[in-house]
C-alpha cells in the first residue's frame, strides 16, 4: 500500500495535509506541492502510483487536488487515511468560508463592502471568461468539438439543465469524436477489495446521514441532496459546479440572487481550496453555521466515495478508451457551459465605462498569469474607490 518503511498515523496525515490545505489555492496548482510532500518527503507512495493516481483522478468527478489528496492518504493507511488526508485538506478552506460567509451576510449593507463585491463581481466575469477559454484551448481540438461546445452553451443560455446537457455531449462524443489509445498501465493496482469496502461504509454513512437530515430537516436534506447532484458531476475539476449551482440555486430553488451567487464564487477566490466550497456558502445563507456542514460534508462526499470504489480498477480505468473519450466530453460540454455562464453574469452586470475597463484590465491580468488571489484582492481594493 505504501512506499514507506513504516505506515503513517492518521493525525500526522491530517497534519501534513492541514498544512497544504492552508495555502492551497491554484487548485490543480497544488499537485505537484502533495507530490514534493508525499512522494519525495514522507515518502508514502512511488512516483508510479502517484502518476497513476493523477491519471485516475482525472477520470473521477471531484475537485482534483482534493482528489489527489484523498488517494495518497488511500496509499498510505487506505480509507482511513484517505479520509483523514480529506478532512485536513479541506478544513482550512471550510473554516475561511464559514467566517467569511458570516461576516458577509452582516456587513453586506455596508457601503464600502458593497462596492467592495461590485468589484469582485467584475473580476468573477472575467475569471469564468478565462478559464471558459483555457479550458476551450486545451479540448476543442476538432470541428466536432466544437460544435458540441457550443450544443452545450446553447443549452444553458436557453434556461436548459445543464446536467442533461453534460449527458447528450458525453453520448455524442462517444459516437463522434475519435477513438484515443488508452495505452498500458502506469501502474499495478493490485487487487486490495479494502478501499471498496470502504466506499461502502462511507456511502452507508452518508445514507444514514441524508435520512436524519429528510427526519429532522427537509430543507437541510433539499440542500444536501443538491449538492450530492454537483458533487457527481463535476468532471473536469470544480469549475463545473459554476453552471450546476447557478442552474439549481439561482434560477431553480431561488435560494440566492445571481449577484449574491457572484459574491460566493468570489468569496471562493479568496479562500484556499476549491471552488465548489462556494457550497458552504449557499449552505450558510440557507441555514448559518449548520447549513454551511451540510453542505460542506455533502458537496464533497461523493467524489470521495467514488476514488475509493475506484482504485481497485484503476489500471483498467485509465486505459479505457471509452472512459476517455466519456471525461473529454464533459470537458467539451464544459467549455460551453462555462461561456453560457460568463455570458449570464456579464448580463446582470450594470454596465458603464469604468465597469469596462475595470473588467478588462482584470482579465488582460489573469490572460498574463497574475494568480486570481491578487486579481480578486486588488478589484476590491480597487472597487472601494471607484465604486
Amino acid at each position: 500500500m505504501t512506499a514507506a518503511s513504516t505506515s503513517p498515523s492518521l493525525i500526522r496525515i491530517f497534519c501534513r495535509f492541514f498544512r497544504l490545505g492552508l495555502t492551497a489555492f491554484g487548485g490543480p496548482a497544488m499537485v505537484p506541492y502533495i507530490r514534493t510532500m508525499a512522494v519525495d518527503r514522507e515518502q508514502w507512495l512511488d512516483e508510479d502510483s502517484f502518476r497513476l493516481g493523477i491519471s485516475l483522478t482525472q477520470l473521477l468527478p471531484g475537485a482534483t487536488a482534493m482528489q489527489v489528496a484523498a488517494y495518497v492518504g488511500l496509499r498510505a493507511r487506505g480509507g482511513p487515511g484517505a479520509l483523514a488526508a480529506y478532512l485536513g485538506f479541506s478544513l482550512p478552506a471550510f473554516l475561511l468560508m464559514l467566517g467569511l460567509s458570516a461576516l458577509y451576510f452582516s456587513a453586506r449593507n455596508v457601503k464600502a463592502v458593497t462596492a467592495a463585491f461590485q468589484g469582485m463581481q467584475l473580476v468573477i466575469v472575467a475569471l469564468i471568461l478565462h478559464a471558459a477559454l483555457n479550458f476551450a484551448r486545451q479540448y476543442l481540438d476538432s470541428l466536432s468539438a466544437r460544435l458540441l461546445a457550443c450544443l452545450a452553451g446553447v443549452w444553458l443560455g436557453l434556461r436548459g439543465n445543464p446536467i442533461l446537457a453534460m449527458a447528450v455531449v458525453c453520448f455524442l462524443a462517444v459516437i463522434l469524436l475519435k477513438d484515443e489509445q488508452g495505452g498500458r498501465p502506469l501502474h499495478h493496482a493490485g487487487t486490495d477489495t479494502k478501499p471498496l469496502k470502504f466506499a461502502g461504509l462511507l456511502l452507508a454513512g452518508l445514507a444514514v446521514f441524508m435520512g436524519a437530515l429528510y427526519l429532522t430537516d427537509p430543507r437541510l436534506f433539499d440542500l444536501g441532496l443538491l449538492m450530492i447532484k454537483i458533487d457527481c458531476f463535476a468532471f473536469g475539476g470544480g469549475y463545473v459546479s459554476v453552471p450546476l449551482m447557478l442552474h439549481e440555486v439561482v434560477e431553480v430553488r431561488h435560494w440566492l440572487t445571481g449577484s449574491q451567487f457572484m459574491d460566493g464564487i468570489a468569496l471562493g477566490q479568496i479562500t484556499p481550496g476549491p471552488i465548489v466550497m462556494t457550497g458552504a456558502f449557499l449552505g450558510y445563507a440557507l441555514a448559518g453555521a449548520v447549513g454551511a456542514l451540510v453542505a460542506a460534508v455533502t458537496v464533497f462526499s461523493p467524489s470521495l466515495i467514488f476514488l475509493c470504489a475506484a482504485t481497485p480498477f484503476a489500471d483498467r480505468l485509465t486505459s479505457s478508451s471509452l472512459a476517455r473519450r466519456v471525461l473529454k466530453g464533459s470537458l467539451i460540454s464544459l467549455v460551453g457551459l462555462m461561456a453560457a455562464v460568463a455570458f449570464r453574469f456579464g448580463m446582470s452586470v450594470q454596465w458603464d465605462a469604468p465597469e469596462a475597463v475595470f473588467t478588462l484590465l482584470a482579465f488582460a491580468a489573469l490572460r498574463l498569469g497574475v494568480d486570481v488571489l491578487w486579481v480578486v484582492l486588488a478589484g476590491a481594493a480597487v472597487s472601494t474607490l471607484l465604486f
